[in-house]
């Protein structure tokens, strides 16, 4: 059974948190809440769990209305970002404290601790305290302690961000085949779009209370509903340019001195009119010979990757974008070249709304 938020809001005082929030949630899919910091989706995770209370709308569960349960009533287990172990107990009793404050009979507890262990792969840990633990074993432990009672929804706050960088790769993967292996719904928040670009069935992407686009993770990247999510989502983020124009079926850009581009054929052969132009960087070629629908800059920053490098340009009158090329692209500071731009790629936005013209 799915779920569904249904005008949801939330209000400390005179400050709106969450603002209408419209949200439908399939059963077994993972369901990442993305954006910056003080966007509401910790609040609206915790408007989930019952920790919190709307102060309008509500949330069901199929035909069940779940707004005004208590959390011990909804039967949903939370991972929290500090993992909220007890120092006291080892692995095996952590793993089981859920079950025995419950009533669960003792001898369902260790079958089901020592089966959640072993997808965990932590079963020569069960003795151990949290002390004895690192950083992605005690994350396992928080997994286990949760996984352990069989919810019917999964809600995890950030339970990634105390790991090192190469252990959050891993864990990433390892949180995916969990999710696959026991087919649970999952909502998950984070503000790290890596981790909800790789790990999620759908993304709502939200921004001052607001989902700005609830979509697949394909969808968000290549069909972004406007600028903030074009922005926020991809690294490096999407270049945008203001001063860019629809005129005479062509998409033209200012190449300095009053003087004007051709850049692309335009998608919209009717219009005429201001756009704001937006262009990842992978999408930008860089070419050492001019074209018709080339724009002419300068290479002014060369910054290697790795595997790529990325490429800081200015031309006509200061205007910079960047561009990300392999890595043995040979290129030098000060030389110029021609910016080609995939016109199947290029995305054109309302400059007063930010709203994205394909998706109007």
């Amino acid at each position: 059974m799915s779920i569904r938020l249904e005008h949801l809001r939330k209000s400390f005082g005179p400050v709106d948190v969450l603002k209408d929030i419209h949200l439908n949630l399939p059963e077994r899919q993972f369901i990442t809440l993305v954006g910056p910091s003080g966007c509401g989706k910790t609040t609206l995770l915790r408007i989930l769990a019952g920790l919190e209370t709307a102060s309008s709308g509500e949330i069901w569960h199929g035909d069940q209305r779940i707004s005004d349960l208590a959390p011990g009533k909804r039967d949903i287990a939370m991972v929290f970002q500090n993992y909220a172990l007890y120092p006291h107990m080892n692995v095996r009793d952590n793993i089981a404290y859920g079950l025995k404050v419950r009533g669960t009979p003792r001898a369902q507890i260790e079958p089901r601790v020592l089966e959640v262990a072993r997808v965990l792969e932590i079963e020569h840990l069960l003795e151990r305290k949290p002390k004895a633990l690192s950083g992605g074993q005690r994350q396992r432990v928080a997994l286990g302690r949760a996984m352990v009672r069989k919810p019917w929804l999964f809600l995890m706050d950030e339970p990634l961000s105390n790991l090192d960088a190469k252990l959050r790769v891993t864990m990433r993967g390892e949180l995916k085949r969990f999710h696959l292996r026991l087919e649970t719904t999952t909502v998950y928040v984070t503000h790290d779009q890596l981790e909800a670009m790789t790990m999620s069935d759908r993304i709502a992407v939200m921004d001052g209370g607001a989902v700005q686009q609830y979509a697949t993770p394909d969808e968000v990247y290549n069909q972004p509903a406007n600028t903030f999510v074009a922005g926020f989502i991809g690294s490096p983020p999407m270049n945008f340019l203001a001063d860019a124009q629809l005129h005479d079926q062509h998409l033209t850009l200012p190449s300095g001195h009053g003087q004007r581009q051709r850049v692309a054929r335009s998608p919209y052969p009717s219009a005429d009119r201001a756009v704001l132009f937006g262009i990842r960087p992978q999408d930008i070629e860089l070419r050492t010979q001019a074209d018709a629908m080339s724009l002419p800059a300068r290479v002014s920053l060369i910054q290697l990757l790795g595997s790529e490098k990325l490429i800081d340009l200015t031309w006509g009158d200061g205007a910079t974008i960047s561009a990300q090329v392999r890595a043995d692209t040979e290129l030098n500071e000060g030389q110029s070249v021609w910016c080609h731009f995939d016109p199947a790629r290029l995305h054109l936005f309302d400059p007063s709304t930010g709203r994205n013209l394909a998706c109007a």
